[in-house]
């Protein structure tokens, strides 16, 4: 019964949503990809948000109820019926009365599996379709027959985008370039290597009193070149998303210092990704809780590899999800680059054991190796683990692992946990 009355509801909020962009007609930006997805929405966000009216979908509502509910602007029902309804009753109510809708609407799509985003694209055609980046092993994984399957999903949003719209690619992603020639689109470019339309480069950490507090790079379109600081947040992740969002502004003939101001001053760190925390005995803690897969596990520590430090470098890495037949293959890698890293490694989890075996693989001495069944019990643990400086970079799968619960033992200020921390 629970089923059909989800399937009921799914129906009646995706006509709502369409009737809602038929009334309305907003430009509709749709981001894809298997890395940095919600990251690069919210930096589009904060970008368009500098010249217009502009909606994102909150957290990742990226799925074919996500985006219907990010279109309509109501909140998840959960397992409430009353609030289900009330959404349906909110629904008409922007259908069929006059309302201040949106310009421009910044959504994330996202497949879980085969047919995911052709259902949403086909009703959505966005004007414009950003693809960030393609997995060697993405993740969900495991419900496609091959990796290569899970590419051509991704690619049904470019093939029902409207023709006339806009294409904005990572240059340097190979895959996602490859989508340039396949379909006929104006396209706009974006990357840290030479020949993309946006291009990033000097990219550095910022530092205050010794401390870590951001990164900082330089912007440059047509040979003009500004500098951009992001603090709060580090890594190329945090770089990428912000070449995708001048590379959508400058489609729509925004000004890149505009742009690169817009970001500096109102970009606000999103929890669990690539978030700096402050922690206890003036340790730091990059919280990339958010979610797990084995590309964006490496980017992180390579990003960890860069910053110079007095303490330890401590990787508290839990279970990655959803991999399939490549679950072993993948956390070994991880532990390989753990290994070249790392001064300690915190496995949390019963698949992480891999990743483990995968450090001492590479030389990792056994004794700097912890290994906790769950989030919680080495959170609790670390606490009295932590040392002057230590760097920690704690991440996980989201709802498996929790691993927002190991960055509330060991954060300064706890009391603000539901501020900074995913939840």
């Amino acid at each position: 019964m629970k089923k059909i009355f989800k399937k009921v509801i799914v129906w009646i909020l995706m006509l709502e949503a369409r009737a809602v962009l038929w009334k309305y007609k907003p430009k509709v930006v749709a981001v894809t990809g298997s890395v940095g997805k919600t990251t690069t929405k919210d930096t589009i966000y904060t970008v368009l948000s500098s010249a217009f009216f502009v909606r994102k979908s909150e957290k990742s509502f990226n799925s074919e109820i996500g985006v219907p509910l990010s279109i309509l602007g109501v909140q998840n029902g959960g397992n409430n019926p009353v609030i289900w309804l009330k959404n349906i009753f909110e629904g008409l109510l922007l259908i069929f009365s006059k309302n201040h809708y949106p310009m421009w609407l910044v959504l994330e799509v996202g497949a879980d599996k085969p047919g995911d985003i052709e259902y949403i694209a086909k009703w959505l055609q966005p004007d414009i379709a950003v693809v960030t980046r393609f997995a060697e092993i993405p993740a969900h994984v495991e419900y496609f027959k091959s990796p290569k399957a899970v590419i051509e999903e991704k690619k049904k949003l470019v093939e029902y985008m409207k023709k006339d719209g806009f294409l904005i690619l990572n240059f340097d992603d190979k895959d996602v370039l490859s989508i340039k020639e396949e379909y006929n689109r104006k396209t706009v470019t974006y990357g840290m290597e030479e020949g993309a339309d946006i291009i990033g480069s000097n990219n550095n950490f910022l530092y205050e009193n010794g401390k870590i507090i951001g990164i900082t790079f330089k912007a440059n379109q047509n040979g003009t070149s500004i500098p951009v600081n992001i603090k709060g947040s580090l890594g190329v992740q945090h770089i990428y998303p912000a070449l995708a969002a001048f590379a959508v502004g400058f489609s729509q003939d925004l000004n890149l210092v505009t742009m690169s101001q817009a970001l500096s001053l109102d970009h606000k760190s999103q929890p669990g990704r690539m978030k700096l925390i402050e922690g206890i005995k003036n340790s730091t803690i990059i919280d990339d809780s958010y979610n797990s897969s084995p590309l964006a596990v490496q980017w992180a520590l390579k990003t960890l590899k860069e910053i110079e430090t007095d303490g330890r470098k401590i990787a508290v890495l839990g279970d990655m999800m959803e991999l399939g037949k490549y679950t072993t293959e993948a956390h070994k890698e991880v532990g390989n680059l753990v290994a070249e890293v790392c001064d300690v490694l915190v496995a949390v989890g019963v698949r992480s054991e891999s990743i483990a075996e995968g450090a001492i693989e590479k030389g990792m001495d056994e004794k700097n190796i912890l290994r906790f069944k769950d989030s919680r019990e080495a959170g609790k643990y670390l606490k009295s683990f932590v040392k002057e400086n230590d760097i920690f970079l704690v991440k996980g799968s989201r709802w498996a692992m929790r691993m927002e619960r190991v960055v509330e033992e060991i954060m300064e200020e706890p009391e603000r946990a539901d501020e900074l921390l995913v939840r």
